[in-house]
């Protein structure tokens, strides 16, 4: 990271607490500043003492203290950082936190923050699970806001496991490069740049009513696109039928099918860089009828003759006029998700290929995603993170890549 960065570190009151001493000190060790505020559960499970020891010194935990709130201390205390890492963020804190509430330094100083926040979630695994988190996780991030995490695993409580689990230390501070970086290449790194991008799922009609479909939400397209715009692209995104609106200043193509995202694609090219994030459906029914298929009462099912939809993205790859300089596939695999996803890449002609594992319940319509991306130098594991961060550490690569760096 160019010039020194600071964090300002805000604990929360969970178990998972005890890890932000490594975490300051690996944060440190990458030439991170840091600063800590506690909320007061936090005090049950680390001292002060030990962490201002190892932030030297620089730790705040009372909205009220006279002598900081002098220069309006919670303010200062945003305005100094680089980024915010809100660790562990429990339940209780993720509420307040979507409903804007202040009632403590580090909420507070929340509210007055206008840098990155990235919440390392830390709870039981059924507090994650239950409705209102879920309903905090989704404003949260539909607010800008980054997770990393919460990861599966042993939790404190005996004979519980499950996802929850706060991420490493070294699992945030990369999550932490990975915002600050796309921060830096938001100087308009793509300037003059035409990316395109598909996303969400394709909708293949039966009848008039019904419909073969998956489960995409179109979320990590929708925020692909989101980065690239903030990177200074001209960004057209194709998406099937999704309920997000898109990034502002995104040109956006609604299609439903996967012959009419194909040809929205074509029409889009030529295009810098195409990003295939969509999970087209492979096949589509040849027999489908204009009038809703009814029962005839014999209990045997109509009869759906499938026929293969068009490759998109070998398509795109394989494309000899309008080729882009850049071609990235998206693989979503239940098994075997290296081997497959390779496979892939070399059978499409595409350049990079990022490959998710849908087995997990949480990705296909969730907030996060993990993901591997594969080169013809190799393969790298990204570790578990919300999908903005995905999007945000992809743009960061292609920016940096060698047929980007070239032209």
């Amino acid at each position: 990271m160019p010039d020194k960065k600071n964090i300002l570190l805000i604990i929360g009151g969970g178990i998972a607490a005890y890890k932000v001493l490594e975490f300051i000190r690996r944060a440190q060790d990458r030439g991170y500043g840091i600063t800590a505020v506690m909320t007061k559960a936090a005090e049950e499970f680390v001292t002060p003492l030990s962490v201002s020891t190892l932030a030297k010194g620089k730790l705040y935990s009372n909205l009220f203290d006279r002598q900081e709130e002098m220069d309006v201390g919670h303010i200062r205390l945003s305005r100094l950082a680089d980024i915010v890492v809100v660790a562990p963020a429990t339940a209780n804190f993720m509420a307040k936190l979507a409903h804007g509430l202040a009632d403590d330094l580090a909420s507070a100083t929340l509210l007055a923050n206008d840098k990155p926040i990235l919440l390392a979630p830390g709870m039981n695994p059924k507090m994650w699970n239950h409705p209102a988190t879920q309903r905090n996780v989704t404003q949260l991030t539909d607010d800008g806001m980054h997770l990393i995490g919460p990861m599966s695993g042993e939790m404190a409580e005996d004979n519980e496991a499950g996802t929850g689990r706060m991420a490493e230390p070294l699992q945030i501070l990369d999550a932490v490069d990975s915002i600050l970086q796309q921060t830096n290449i938001e100087d308009r790194a793509l300037s003059g740049k035409h990316v395109l991008i598909t996303a969400g799922p394709t909708h293949e009609p039966i009848d008039p009513v019904r419909y073969i479909a998956n489960r995409s939400s179109g979320k990590q397209g929708f925020a692909i696109a989101r980065a690239a715009q903030r990177a200074g692209a001209s960004v057209t995104l194709v998406s099937g039928p999704v309920k997000l609106e898109p990034p502002q200043g995104v040109t956006l193509v609604r299609v439903e099918t996967a012959r009419q995202m194909k040809q929205a694609v074509e029409d889009a090219l030529p295009a810098d860089i195409a990003i295939m994030s969509a999970a087209v459906a492979d096949w589509r029914v040849a027999n489908s009828t204009d009038k809703k298929q009814k029962k005839d009462g014999s209990g045997t099912p109509p009869a759906l003759d499938l026929t293969e939809n068009p490759d998109i993205l070998r398509f795109v790859s394989q494309e000899t006029e309008h080729r882009p300089m850049l071609v990235v596939g998206f693989a979503a695999e239940t098994n075997d998700l290296v081997e497959n996803a390779t496979k892939k890449r070399k059978r499409k002609g595409c350049d990079w290929l990022v490959a998710n594992d849908v087995s997990q319940e949480d990705v296909m319509g969730g907030d996060t995603n993990t993901v591997h991306l594969i080169t013809e130098d190799g393969v790298t594991a990204w570790p578990k993170a919300s999908k903005q961060i995905v999007a945000d550490r992809l743009i960061a690569e292609i920016a940096a890549s060698a047929p980007l760096r070239n032209n």
